[in-house]
Parts: structure tokens; C-alpha cells; sequence
């Protein structure tokens, strides 16, 4: 199971003032390696321990907190976007830079958030489990922001561990794609995950 953080994974506001440029320069080649565009407008960031300690880290830094229950707080919000070791978690944008485009996409593209999928090998899709915090959608548009798990069976999990390809897309009838199969360097950071 993947490392769940507690508040000994966390550095004083200090230090991390300290270390800030380093981590973020570390973290920046990490998450290239978690980031997967699938077309023009939709992208999955995939979590993992160390995507979600930068966030809570930032988080205590841009709002000064140092108290002790404030940082626990801190922490029960962003612990649920780490995988737990049979799944992926991942941040999915829809991303459009003019305004009204966005808002036009996001009133088409009403459910896409359970229309994204993981598949390894021949196995059957994966369909993403959307925003079980709560709901990001209602009955006019999409939220563009959608946070996602991937629940792998048993035998897809086996076969991700033993070097299948994964393939990653999206199936709505107004948005359809499908990277397959997802690059060797993405591929195996996502892997990792599977412990």
C-alpha cells in the first residue's frame, strides 16, 4: 500500500523555505512523468505520495499554517488523492483558454468525468471513479476540474505489474480519444504505484 502522510513527512515552514527551489525543480521532472494530455483540452496529473506532500507543503506555506491541528486538516484533505496500491489517482483538467469556449465545453461534455478510462493489456476498461469527495457537476454543465480513481481487478493489476500496456482515453460522445499505448517513461512511474 502506498505511503499515506503523516505530519513527520512534513518540513517546518523553514526548512521548506529553505529547500523550496530544489523540491520544486524535483518535482517538476516527476510530474512530467504523471502527466498525460489526452487531445487538446483534457489532462490527467496523476497523484502519488510525492505530488500530494508539494501540494500540502505549499498549502501550509501560502497560508502561514503551523498549528498543529490546522496541518492535520490539511492532511486528511489531500491523503485521499494518494493511491492506496490497486489504484491510480489522478487530478483531470479541461483545460480552454477562451472563456466562452469553456463554457460552451463544459456544458457538452456533462459526464465526461465517468467516461475516462485505464485499460492494461486485454483487459476490460477501467472507468474511472469520479469525485467521490463530492460532485463537480450539476445539470447545466461539468466542473473542469475532476478528481479521478482507477480501480484495477485483480488480473489487470497482475498484468500492469508485469509490464502490460496500459492505454489511457477518454469515450463521451463529444470527446473521444485514446492514448495507446501511454509511453514507457509515464507507464512505468504510473506502475510504481502498484506496491
Amino acid at each position: 500500500m502506498t505511503k499515506k502522510l503523516t505530519r513527520a513527512d512534513l518540513l517546518s515552514l523553514e526548512t521548506y523555505h529553505e529547500q523550496r527551489v530544489s523540491m520544486r525543480a524535483s518535482l517538476m521532472a516527476h510530474k512530467k512523468r504523471r502527466t498525460l494530455a489526452l487531445g487538446e483540452h483534457a489532462t490527467l496529473y496523476f497523484e502519488d505520495t510525492m505530488t500530494v506532500q508539494y501540494q500540502i507543503q505549499e498549502m501550509l506555506r501560502a497560508e502561514k499554517i503551523f498549528q498543529a491541528e490546522a496541518i492535520q486538516e490539511e492532511l486528511d484533505a489531500y491523503n485521499p488523492l494518494i493511491p492506496d496500491g490497486d489504484n491510480l489517482k489522478a487530478t483531470f483538467m479541461l483545460e480552454y483558454e477562451d472563456v466562452d469556449e469553456r463554457r460552451r465545453a463544459l456544458e457538452k461534455l456533462r459526464g465526461i468525468e465517468d467516461r475516462v478510462y485505464l485499460k492494461v493489456g486485454d483487459e476490460e476498461r477501467a472507468f474511472a471513479i469520479a469525485d467521490e469527495d463530492l460532485s463537480r457537476e450539476n445539470d447545466v454543465k461539468t466542473s473542469a476540474v475532476h478528481f479521478l480513481r482507477f480501480q484495477l481487478s485483480p488480473e489487470a493489476l497482475g498484468l500492469a505489474k508485469a509490464g502490460g500496456a496500459l492505454a489511457i482515453g477518454i469515450d463521451h460522445p463529444e470527446y473521444q480519444t485514446e492514448i495507446a499505448p501511454v509511453p514507457e517513461p509515464i507507464r512505468a512511474s504510473l506502475v510504481s504505484d502498484f506496491d
